[in-house]
């Protein structure tokens, strides 16, 4: 996709499709600006009969006849006093599910002196390319869509040019996690992620290591294969990294890569949704998109290991048990008290590992708790940290890319639900406060004097609906996020 801005006015621009905000209670200075393009008398009609007065949400798509124009529509935007950059991105969203795939060139007209216009740009471009996105490889007859192709910005300040070229690598980094994730199980097994991840370090010029079951028995991952028992398809550790010159910073990025959870004997049943449980590797599908996105950037400064302990958790003669005590890599024992809380046995693996790369911070990503999303809900992400200036950039990171991210507590007295009387801890703690048990029991696993964060995506994962930039389906929720956070990282030490 093309996107560039153009200091034409409108009534010079030409294309198929306009995209007009309109803030709320200034339809009449809409109507006046577009007079050159539609009758007044007609858009005045328009407005008035479909009860248009530029509320959030609100649009009104008109289809012209004369002119290279073919279609304006027109996006609510709410009041001026209240506008926000996110009000750019929703109403980019919505005029973009009214764009046929059979339409030209898009021009893109918002009130952008509101604005950074680095932002505004970063926002928008986003938006259209995100909301367009179609998975259809597994239809047996595709139908044919004609994508997007040129995005132009009219009269959006030339400043905005500094941040366009790095719209579309990130876009290409959420679509990859997106296609992961979307993949069914019996196509994107451990094995398959491993492909694709020798892909990524083919394309962009990164170091692959790939350790199979033999190395990761001899390293002591006791906890992370014993998930990995119950299947036919062997584990793949993951590990590849980018590495530019003059580092100053290194960090890691490790994501949860169940590519199906079964539940193990702990089946998961009833609303549990164990047909959608190809997404329990969304945080490795993260993690790899920021990959790919980070391989055509190619950031100087800081350093990146992205880590997947893949595997599937499934049932046979040799799966893993209720009550099973099993060794994780840095020697300590845990007793599995449920089988279905198998995403954090792989991460105490791949955190021990992560801490031994030495880096000045971890973040992991990992669809993990079902309690998270009862207490956020499935657009915000929950954080657990205890280092205040990590969360601080994480949270910067999220909010400049939409993404929902909120800092949850790391009560410490909380692990007194991890006791068990025969090994050093559970793998579940009491049903109330699930999510910050699980982000404790992490804690476990990562050495005390790095920064490291814990980001839940069980509910962000995956959308039932259209939202925002996000058609039904998989989200690629956190590739920007990781993205960003990376860039600033550019720019200051952690």
């Amino acid at each position: 996709m093309k996107i560039s801005t153009v200091t034409k006015t409108i009534n010079e621009w030409s294309g198929s499709v306009l995209v007009a905000g309109v803030l709320e209670g200034k339809t009449e200075s809409q109507i006046n600006l577009f007079k050159s393009i539609v009758n007044e008398t007609y858009l005045s009609q328009r407005f008035s009969n479909s009860k248009f007065q530029g509320k959030k949400n609100q649009n009104l798509s008109i289809e012209l006849i004369d002119g290279s124009i073919k279609k304006i529509v027109f996006v609510g935007l709410g009041p001026a006093e209240s506008l926000l950059i996110d009000d750019l991105r929703i109403a980019s969203s919505i005029g973009t599910r009214q764009i046929s795939d059979s339409e030209g060139k898009v021009g893109i007209l918002f009130p952008w002196d509101a604005f950074d216009p680095t932002s505004a740009a970063l926002a928008v471009g986003e938006a259209v390319r995100l909301t367009s996105y179609k998975d259809l490889r597994f239809k047996s007859d595709p139908q044919e869509f004609r994508k997007i192709t040129e995005v132009e910005l009219i009269g959006l300040d030339k400043r905005a040019n500094s941040i366009i070229s790095e719209i579309n690598p990130i876009c290409e980094g959420v679509e990859f996690a997106r296609a992961l994730v979307s993949a069914p199980p019996n196509f994107l097994t451990p094995s398959q992620l491993a492909k694709e991840s020798k892909k990524l370090a083919e394309d962009y010029g990164l170091n692959l290591k790939i350790l199979n079951k033999k190395d990761c028995e001899e390293i002591g991952m006791g906890a992370y294969l014993s998930v990995a028992k119950g299947s036919d398809l062997d584990p793949k550790f993951i590990h590849l990294t980018y590495s530019p010159e003059n580092v100053k910073n290194k960090v890691v990025l490790v994501g949860k890569g169940l590519t199906f959870d079964s539940g193990g004997y702990n089946l998961k049943v009833g609303a549990s949704q164990i047909e959608k449980m190809k997404y329990d590797m969304g945080g490795s599908a993260s993690v790899l998109g920021a990959a790919k996105a980070i391989g055509k950037l190619k950031p100087s400064n800081t350093e990146i290991h992205f880590i997947v302990a893949a595997c599937e958790n499934m049932i046979n003669g040799s799966a893993l048990h209720p009550g099973d005590v099993v060794k994780a890599s840095n020697g300590k024992t845990i007793e599995v008290n449920n089988t279905d809380a198998e995403g954090r046995l792989t991460l105490a693996d791949a955190l021990v590992y992560a801490c031994k790369l030495k880096p000045n911070a971890i973040v992991d990503l990992a669809t993990l708790t079902g309690a998270c999303v009862i207490a956020l809900g499935d657009e915000i992400a929950g954080l657990w940290t205890d280092n205040d200036q990590l969360s601080e950039q994480l949270i910067r990171a999220a909010d400049i890319a939409g993404e929902g991210l909120w800092r949850m507590p790391m009560k410490d007295s909380y692990k007194s639900g991890l006791k068990s009387s025969i090994a050093d801890l559970q793998n579940t703690g009491p049903r109330p406060g699930g999510s910050i048990t699980a982000a404790l029991f992490l804690k476990e696993f990562v050495t005390s004097n790095i920064p490291w964060a814990h980001i839940d995506i069980a509910g962000t994962c995956w959308t039932e609906k259209d939202r925002d930039l996000t058609p039904k389906g998989a989200t690629g929720y956190g590739v920007r996020t990781l993205v960003n956070w990376i860039k600033e990282l550019n720019l200051k030490s952690i």
